[in-house]
């Protein structure tokens, strides 16, 4: 059997940020992935998981966020990003190197929390860009999808880390626990689609709600069962807002992982989670 190709692939967007995209190519694949990694967490604690896709036949192209791991830019009061940039900027650098690597095959977008959001948005946005999303462990921020016991307190908290954001000129996410040093543009982006329940983007001309309204493409989800940061009930809200898409949602529990079914643990022992996704396909 050969081997699966590992490949580091230089990115740059237009305004010149640069990056380095890593895949995992497997000869022959059957379909590729662009992979969007959760709110500050770098690119190459997704390989796990691209490598136990590319074992199955897919190629996987992880992509990275400005502001971490292989990305040319670190956020601060000089420097400031919201979500227009990386929909309209990066990702757009990420497919076309994707495109190139592999081409004639079909096109997966997905991602991991914020990531699966973003693959939605981008997805809206470019209806060339996939034929399949997939989402793991992703669901809108908004406050009222989730359970009572959770969105009494959310409100105060995206207001809380805006204000953190807007003071320290970045929020200090690996100070305070969540999120790694995120720009102030995306967290006001992103605290907006908490307090509101509709996305939308600084600076970004296209309606991102009446956007993803008209998406048909298929959505495979995976829901975490312990996951409280991205519960069924947020899953749900987010993809209310693609109603002429296909959607299958399944769930996974820490039997079926072999490890806890939180917003994590499964990058660690990503096999499960790519058995589910690639069910549909064999």
């Amino acid at each position: 059997m050969a081997e699966i190709a590992a490949r580091e692939l230089e990115a740059q967007a237009a305004d010149g940020h640069r990056w380095r995209l890593l895949a995992r190519i497997p000869p022959g694949p059957r379909a590729s992935l662009l992979w969007l990694p959760a709110m500050g967490v770098a690119a190459r604690h997704y390989l796990p998981f691209a490598e136990a896709l590319a074992a199955r036949g897919v190629a996987v192209f992880v992509h990275e966020w400005r502001g971490h791991g292989s990305s040319g830019l670190r956020a601060d009061r000089r420097h400031d990003w919201g979500y227009r940039e990386l929909l309209e900027l990066d990702l757009p650098a990420s497919e076309a190197l994707v495109a190139r690597a592999v081409p004639g095959v079909p096109r997966i977008a997905g991602g991991h929390s914020l990531g699966g959001q973003l693959a939605c948005c981008r997805r809206a946005l470019a209806p060339d860009a996939a034929q399949a999303l997939w989402l793991v462990g992703s669901g809108a921020p908004y406050w009222r999808a989730f359970p009572p016991r959770t969105r009494w307190w959310l409100p105060l908290a995206y207001r809380l880390l805006r204000w953190l954001a807007e003071r320290n000129g970045a929020l200090p996410g690996r100070r305070i626990g969540f999120g790694g040093r995120e720009a102030r543009g995306l967290i006001r982006d992103w605290s907006r689609s908490g307090l509101t329940g509709r996305y939308a983007a600084a600076g970004l001309r296209r309606d991102l709600e009446a956007a993803l309204a008209e998406v048909a493409t298929p959505v495979h989800a995976v829901v975490l069962a312990q996951d409280w940061l991205a519960p069924e009930s947020s899953l749900r809200f987010l993809l209310a807002k693609l109603p002429r898409a296909p959607q299958r949602v399944d769930a996974l529990d820490a039997a079926a992982l072999g490890a806890h079914a939180d917003h994590y643990a499964w990058m660690r022992r990503p096999q499960a989670v790519a058995e589910r996704l690639l069910h549909p396909l064999d």
